[in-house]
């Protein structure tokens, strides 16, 4: 099935242009439990399911309105080539939903993390685009069949609808109708993450090129989807009887496997900066004197740590530069 396809589907009936404008916002969300590695790539459906969670007010702010002649892409104020591939994936996306040839977006698109950093900013910008879109073009969609469409623009775009802990599921349809994302219903208020940047450059290679060519021709892949399934429960039970040290040993593992998927492919995938293995001995000497912080890492050189209110003060001084998200905060 094509992506035309599936949105034809949840969008039988295409209501008439709006003259207007739509602005919407999506978290930034961060996997626990990887997605890495998909069963059909046009419609972005993964291997296995996964587990995130959104990061409050660090995300992406879209502006979506018509414009005459050719669309046109602003990103943190700055105008884009059409040729960027911010440009590229975005105008491929809204090709699917165009409601005549002729018409043309003005997209002004505002990062509150870094780009094609490792920090999901993709993920909340297809988010963001989706809403925009759900709102300028009045299809009045429910967040489940948005995650559906926010998914062909980006896999984990789909979690960024939400806020909290989301998972993912990774269905079995060939259509995809059965792979969205929801949210958990689980809070934890004292929970922090704390971002640690590293490197605000663009990745030498991207997740979606980076997970394809892991999938194709690494030997640890094969063991892969087997760990997610078993990572995934045991978060979601660590979730729920709030058990912090088994879901910070968990996600932390989760990342260093998918890590360890990479660095076996060929040609090896590595992302890490010596910066980064750096900060990973930081995490373990802050353990090893008592505080108690874990961290994961998505497809880039940026550690997130996972820690708790309590131990906020260690964790400043151990990572001076470190930005702190509160996820549960009222």
């Amino acid at each position: 099935m094509t992506k035309s396809e599936v949105i034809t589907k949840l969008l039988p009936k295409r209501r008439a242009w709006p003259q207007a404008a739509a602005t919407a916002f999506a978290p930034a969300n961060i996997a626990l439990c990887k997605y890495w590695g998909k069963r059909d790539a046009e419609l972005n459906l993964p291997t296995a399911a996964s587990l995130s969670i959104s990061l409050g007010r660090l995300g992406s702010e879209v502006t979506l309105a018509p414009r005459a002649g050719h669309d046109r892409f602003t990103l943190n104020g700055k105008l884009l080539a059409p040729e960027s591939s911010f440009a590229r994936r975005a105008a491929a996306f809204l090709d699917l939903f165009r409601p005549a040839r002729e018409f043309c977006f003005e997209v002004t698109a505002t990062n509150t993390i870094p780009t094609a950093a490792g920090l999901a900013s993709s993920a909340s910008g297809f988010a963001a685009l989706t809403l925009a879109l759900n709102e300028l073009l009045g299809w009045r969609l429910e967040r489940r069949q948005l995650s559906i469409l926010a998914r062909l623009g980006s896999g984990s775009a789909c979690r960024s609808l939400f806020e909290g802990f989301v998972e993912w599921h990774a269905g079995e349809k060939a259509n995809g109708m059965d792979s969205f994302a929801e949210p958990l219903a689980a809070r934890w208020p004292d929970l922090r993450v704390g971002l640690v940047v590293l490197s605000d450059k663009e990745k030498p290679i991207g997740s979606r090129d980076a997970m394809a060519q892991t999938r194709d021709t690494s030997p640890l892949y094969a063991v892969w989807p087997e760990t997610v399934t078993r990572d995934l429960v045991a978060l979601k039970e660590a979730i729920r009887r709030r058990d912090f040290t088994r879901f910070g040993e968990v996600a932390e593992g989760n990342a260093l496997a998918m890590h360890a998927t990479m660095l076996a492919a060929r040609p090896s995938i590595l992302y890490c900066l010596p910066e980064t293995i750096e900060a990973i001995h930081s995490v373990h000497a802050l353990r090893a004197e008592g505080c108690e912080v874990y961290f994961t890492m998505d497809a880039g050189p940026n550690l997130k740590l996972l820690f708790r209110k309590p131990d906020l003060r260690s964790i400043v001084k151990g990572f001076p530069e470190v930005r702190v998200v509160s996820p549960f905060a009222t």
